[in-house]
């Protein structure tokens, strides 16, 4: 008989922990959650206050044998799933299904995965917190119910098998937003004025961009404009009038949170969000690295904290100190933004002596990229600020004014290890100079220059940015950023061309006929507010089937009506310019989950059906032929040569180029 029983959710957490305690303990993997909704049914009697009807899951039967086993010879059942309301709702339904009473003093939480937490969180169980099992059961139950009433009206109008729900409809309707921002956008013109001008004391040329006229910022939109801003300049002397030296401070993003990790893996590695979960999900449950055995080598990742241990704290800055001298190191604290989840620390390494260098022989080379990616941000966010000196000088030639400027990096500081990017801008700030200048000298003209541009329409999501967004408007949590945006890629509402987010026009049409017939629901502020609402009931402010009475009522009316008004409403088919061959009528563009297809609209009497092949207007290069574009398995398109396989063997994952 075994001391004590530890039931986790992965066997790899279950190998590391076991290798920790050893003795007569016990620990055991539940794959997951063991208990759900039915897949078959709605699941939630809403006759009777919305009470769900949770059943085991198919093909989990021996395992709960099993579990039901171990519990039985064990003394004692620790359920240490993982921390967050996730794993609280496991553990509740382990608790179920185990016969192990509400009230029992039997869960067990770790932030990190390293023998003395692991140790000393078994030494202070606590009971299961139903505040956390009931927000999850919240949005399980809501979600359930948005996604079975919404559903069947895409079947019934677009195609069977496509889904509705409550987040990823929003997610898809952003997407959809944008892309039609894009396609509106009128571009306008704008000019830029550069001259290039020679300092005669130093023999220096540099660069200086027209401003405005008598110190007032002047905007040029016309060919006409530059023309009479160049006439006036002539031969007129460029003065300087104003020399400003100065400083700037450049500060160290905080440690990572889920979000925050999600885009800059995106970034930086080229990760997709699932990778990037996957990939972390393995280092916080233990990678063998020599002595030190097996170990979690980050903190938990699913988190919207950056909140910092002091034990961590205290050993970053000796790290530090050793590398880098006691004027890298500055102690900071990080603000955790309003509506967090503040349970847990942000990620960061478990052990700061374990430098990604030093283990690379043990990981994988993406849990290498990963670890040296949090184990830097990490560090960096401990480390001093870094300076630059900045100058900047005011030259005015007739009633015109340009500018120049320049920076140097003066003190490194955090950016010698880490460097944030963004969607829109470098990772470091460029070091450009400007000669010393005196004010009131002369600069000689060398050339100007003139450049003319557009405005741009804003840009396609990316999976990182649509991260940034959902974070930003309140949608979803950590745990539900990666699911959502994997949902609607396989759902094939959106795809990936490069590394932005397309719709379809499946997801055009999906996103059409839900925002229309539900906007109280497929909304950003409704959305926001039921995440606020979850929270309450986390916090234990809040009843969970409040939410859902409250929620369910006004939208079983609203689903009855769009039932009654869809009923006679036909979505009108593009008809193609494509004959059927087989009885003559013009055939029809459908939409199934791979992209458009003709079909016959005779059907079910004719059934004929014929893929489109979609062309670019660029010749094969190997033989001139045209150029299809096709899809992989995996959605990801290619580019072969109409002639493949018999005459041609061109095939490509990039465009080929134009001769």
């Amino acid at each position: 008989m075994a001391d004590k029983l530890i039931i986790v959710e992965s066997p790899a957490k279950a190998n590391t922990i076991k290798k920790f305690l050893g003795g007569s303990t016990k620990v055991v993997a539940s794959m997951g959650h063991i208990r759900d909704l039915p897949k078959s049914k709605l699941g939630v009697d809403v006759e009777h206050d919305f009470e769900p009807e949770y059943i085991n899951i198919r093909g989990k039967g021996d395992l709960i044998k099993s579990l039901k086993k171990e519990a039985k010879n064990a003394k004692k059942v620790y359920l240490a799933t993982d921390p967050d309301r996730e794993g609280e709702a496991i553990a509740w339904h382990l608790a179920h299904i185990l016969d192990i009473p509400e009230d029992s003093v039997c869960r067990v939480t770790f932030n990190e995965i390293t023998k003395e937490t692991v140790k000393e969180s078994i030494k202070k169980p606590r009971k299961i917190d139903m505040n956390l099992t009931d927000a999850q059961q919240a949005r399980r139950v809501l979600d359930r119910i948005v996604g079975y009433k919404m559903s069947p009206l895409l079947w019934k109008k677009v195609r069977r098998g496509l889904s509705a729900g409550r987040v990823q409809s929003v997610a898809v309707k952003l997407i959809v937003d944008r892309e039609e921002e894009i396609e509106k956008f009128i571009p306008e013109e704008y000019w830029n004025i550069f001259a290039t001008l020679l300092d005669e004391n130093s023999n220096k040329t540099f660069s200086a961009k027209f401003y405005g006229k008598d110190g007032k910022k002047v905007e040029i939109h016309t060919k006409e404009q530059v023309d009479e801003i160049l006439k006036n300049i002539g031969k007129n002397k460029f003065i300087v009038t104003d020399i400003k030296k100065g400083e700037k401070k450049r500060t160290p993003a905080p440690p990572f949170t889920t979000s925050t990790m999600q885009q800059e893996a995106s970034r930086k590695l080229g990760f997709t969000l699932k990778k990037t979960m996957s990939v972390a999900q393995g280092l916080y449950e233990g990678v063998h690295v020599g002595e030190k055995g097996t170990v979690g080598l980050i903190t938990y990742m699913r988190t919207d904290s950056t909140r910092i241990s002091e034990e961590a704290r205290s050993a970053a800055k000796k790290q530090i100190t050793n590398a880098y001298g006691e004027q890298y190191y500055e102690n900071r604290y990080y603000k955790t933004k309003e509506n967090s989840q503040d349970a847990h620390e942000g990620i960061r390494p478990t052990y700061v002596d374990l430098e990604p260098e030093k283990i690379k022989e043990y990981l994988t080379t993406d849990q290498y990229k990963l670890y040296r990616l949090i184990y830097n941000r990490f560090l960096a966010s401990q480390m001093a600020t870094a300076i630059y000196d900045t100058i900047s000088a005011n030259i005015d030639v007739n009633q015109y004014n340009f500018k120049a400027s320049g920076q140097t990096l003066k003190f490194k500081g955090f950016m010698t290890l880490y460097v944030e990017t963004t969607d829109d801008k470098q990772e470091e700030e460029e070091n450009t100079s400007i000669p010393d200048l005196i004010i009131n000298q002369e600069v000689i003209k060398q050339k100007i220059e003139t450049k003319q541009s557009f405005t741009e329409p804003p840009p396609r999501y990316t999976e990182a940015s649509l991260v940034k967004a959902l974070e930003e408007k309140g949608i979803g949590r950590p745990s539900t950023y990666s699911p959502t945006i994997t949902t609607i890629l396989e759902r094939r509402y959106i795809e990936k061309e490069q590394k932005q987010l397309v719709p379809t026009e499946l997801g055009k049409i999906v996103n059409k006929l839900l925002t229309e017939n539900f906007s109280d629901i497929i909304n950003v502020e409704f959305t926001a507010k039921i995440e606020e609402n979850f929270d309450s009931v986390a916090e234990g402010k809040e009843n969970w089937k409040s939410i859902i009475r409250e929620f369910y009522g006004p939208f079983q009316k609203q689903v009855e009506k769009v039932e009654k008004e869809l009923e006679h409403v036909e979505l009108v088919e593009e008809v193609s310019d494509v004959p059927c061959d087989k009885c003559g009528r013009m055939m029809v563009i459908k939409y199934s989950r791979y992209g458009k297809f003709l079909a016959c609209p005779g059907y079910p009497e004719c059934k004929n059906t014929k893929t489109i092949v979609e062309t670019i207007d660029i010749p094969c290069p190997k033989c001139g032929g045209k150029i299809q574009i096709r899809k992989s398995k995996k959605g990801r398109k290619f580019y072969i040569c109409e002639n493949n396989p018999e005459k041609c063997d061109y095939i490509s994952w990039n465009t080929p180029a134009k001769n």
